[in-house]
């Protein structure tokens, strides 16, 4: 894991480093961070059930740096006004996340007491993250108007791709409580899998793409306050340590965010 973190803060330092040179041709700077809570959506659970996603929510952080191309730093005017310049910023983030992940919904309900449902309630895990990635934020409102106060609010959709470090934990209490022991899963998911792995904590890398909407509030000229909802695709359905086969397991893992942060512009 320690490797896959030290990649991804390599990448982010060098992100940084191509954002630079672009403020070279007089592009300005904002930093920032969020926090915020985040519910997994994984294999987890009963698919579209409330209970579901309102138990396996956990929380995410990050730092986020932005390229304004609607002011020049290097000689404190505008640029040129066009509309990409006046509608557009290109955020870079690095950010972590984390979310405990068990079976709720009926098929582990008390009055339940198989031996599935009980391998079931015995069932938990952690799902861990780092993301670095890009986003290109499009703002429908003039950027150069909310930079000069002439309003509060600023909405803003954003997408991108994020590049993903991500590190499972897998538990169970069934049994001898072994994680490598399939006899101490759900049987159905063995009959299903076809021989091959159904849980794992081993780590990984993958890639995903992302989707936010929200808002900035100026709170001064040099700092804005921000919220915003963001959905994430995973190309991968390991990110929970379990990829079972059942006809239910549609899509691979996904989120939902819920960010809110600070921005500081940066002469």
């Amino acid at each position: 894991m320690t490797k896959y973190i030290g990649t991804i803060l390599m990448m982010f330092v060098l992100l940084i480093t191509v954002e630079h040179s672009h403020a070279q041709l007089g592009f300005s700077h904002e930093i920032g961070a969020f926090v915020g809570p985040i519910a997994f959506k994984s294999d987890f659970g009963v698919r579209n059930d409330f209970e579901t996603n309102a138990a396996n929510t956990g929380i995410a952080v990050g730092i986020v740096h932005y390229i304004n191309f609607a002011y020049r730093a290097d000689c404190n005017c505008y640029t040129t006004n066009n509309y990409f310049n006046d509608h557009f910023k290109l955020r870079t983030e690095i950010s972590w996340n984390q979310t405990k992940l068990e079976h709720v919904g009926k098929w582990v309900d008390e009055d339940r007491q198989t031996e599935e449902a009980q391998q079931l309630r015995s069932h938990t895990g952690e799902s861990q993250n780092w993301d670095i990635g890009m986003q290109l934020e499009y703002f429908p409102l003039s950027i150069r108007a909310f930079s000069a106060g002439a309003y509060a609010f600023a909405p803003f959709f954003a997408a991108g791709a994020h590049f993903v470090s991500y590190n499972p934990t897998v538990a169970t209490t069934f049994g001898d409580g072994n994680p490598n022991n399939n006899d101490n899963f759900y049987n159905l998911w063995d009959a299903a899998s076809g021989g091959d792995p159904f849980v794992s904590d081993e780590n990984g890398t993958t890639w995903s793409v992302v989707a936010s909407i929200g808002t900035r509030y100026k709170l001064s000229i040099l700092s804005d306050l921000f919220v915003e909802l963001r959905g994430q695709y995973y190309f991968n359905d390991f990110i929970d340590g379990l990829d079972h086969k059942l006809a239910s397991n549609k899509n691979n893992d996904w989120n939902v965010w819920l960010n809110f942060g600070y921005i500081y512009y940066l002469d």
